[in-house]
């Protein structure tokens, strides 16, 4: 049986000391992947012109032409892990940038809508109301239950923003501060029944949760992979079938314009292809561990540490265990203030002071701290991290 926990920190590149509970906002790449990733930087270095012009992409610009191209490699085997076939998935460099070509390329017409929760990740939010105001265009702000008590919350919520000019619906797969998985094949099947195309933010779900892309029935789905996937920074994925490719290009146009949907994308410009192409490497080292063996720990030790810390801080956890993957979001004291300043001033402390590396923000009148769940985790880590919040609140000791 594999053994995680504090065992496994060696195999990450953690500063001594530093107690990591932030996974979800940036990822953490293991040794090995880094390790993996240089090998090819140095292949890069050896010829650069060879590498980047005639084998990584099918883009013609000398021959002769490596077969497959590198990076469609690296997607079929990618594309293979979320049941997705490689021709309908692309490299970006994070889901932000792939949020922005689907929704920079969206026919929106003056006066169409498009609909999003509360709980959207505020970057991927700015770019949507770009997108629909240079159109003419607007986006519907949904506001969501507080506490949501379950998936059906939030699927009326989507629902009912719904309105007869609604084109697309802006949906999170895992909530970025909120940290709930949302039944997003659900709600794409009700918008599609009202002809409303759906976008899935992913930007927290490879890795973390079982995924199969075609089963969401989403017309496009974005997700990073240097967060629970393992993957170098930066790297990340665009899913979009066959029928949902016409007028899509990346938001960076170059020379694989009229080649076809991955050679626009493979192709934009000179970067570094290094994170995208060790993906498959960080994914294979999951698979050693177990992929089910990895989500099933970080989601126990998320859910359970959960529960525990709103105990000790004697505040409200009422999410259910199945809208859980590997983060949790738990209210804070009121002792400790109810602004943003208050949150930044209490996530600069637990880190400078006390060691700890946390996600804390404020919703709605209050501090809430958002804990991720990672293999180098235990509960002794949570305890840690409950006793410094309850000194700081003034929390009678245990």
């Amino acid at each position: 049986m594999t053994t995680f926990g504090r065992a496994r920190l060696d195999l990450w590149a953690f500063e001594p000391g530093i107690l990591y509970l932030n996974h979800g906002t940036v990822g953490a790449t293991p040794r090995r992947v880094l390790a993996a990733q240089q090998a090819l930087r140095d292949e890069v270095e050896r010829q650069p012109a060879r590498f980047l012009l005639r084998e990584l992409t099918a883009v013609r610009v000398g021959g002769p032409r490596a077969e497959p191209p590198r990076l469609r490699a690296a997607a079929d085997e990618v594309a293979a892990c979320f049941g997705a076939r490689g021709e309908d998935l692309v490299f970006v460099d994070n889901a932000t940038t792939g949020a922005n070509a689907v929704l920079r390329s969206f026919p929106f017409e003056p006066g169409d809508e498009m609909v999003v929760l509360d709980l959207a990740y505020g970057g991927v939010v700015a770019a949507a109301r770009h997108a629909a105001s240079v159109r003419g265009a607007t986006v519907r702000v949904v506001e969501t239950p507080d506490p949501v008590r379950g998936p059906g919350d939030l699927v009326a919520a989507v629902v009912s923003g719904l309105g007869p000019r609604t084109r697309l619906a802006l949906v999170d797969h895992v909530t970025a501060e909120s940290a709930l998985v949302v039944p997003v094949a659900e709600i794409a099947a009700r918008c599609r029944a009202r002809g409303v195309r759906v976008l899935v933010d992913g930007a927290h779900g490879p890795g973390a949760i079982a995924l199969d892309l075609p089963a969401l029935g989403a017309d496009w789905y974005v997700g990073n992979l240097h967060k629970w996937a393992w993957a170098p920074r930066s790297s990340g994925l665009l899913w979009a079938p066959p029928e949902t490719r016409e007028g899509l290009h990346p938001a960076v146009v170059s020379w694989g314009l009229g080649q076809g949907f991955t050679a626009e994308f493979d192709l934009p410009g000179t970067r570094d292809p290094t994170p995208h192409l060790t993906a498959p490497a960080a994914l294979a080292m999951m698979r050693e561990m177990g992929f089910e063996a990895v989500r099933d720990w970080n989601h126990g030790l998320a859910w359970h540490a959960a529960r525990a810390l709103a105990e000790r801080w004697r505040t409200r956890f009422g999410t259910p265990e199945s809208m859980i993957g590997t983060m949790a979001t738990v209210p804070l004291p009121a002792a400790l203030g109810s602004d943003r300043e208050a949150a930044a001033r209490l996530r600069d402390a637990l880190l400078f002071e006390d060691g700890i590396e946390v996600q804390v923000h404020a919703w709605r009148g209050e501090l809430r701290l958002r804990i991720s769940a990672q293999i180098y985790n235990e509960e002794a880590d949570y305890e840690r991290l409950g006793e410094a919040v309850a000194r700081r609140a003034g929390l009678a000791p245990r």
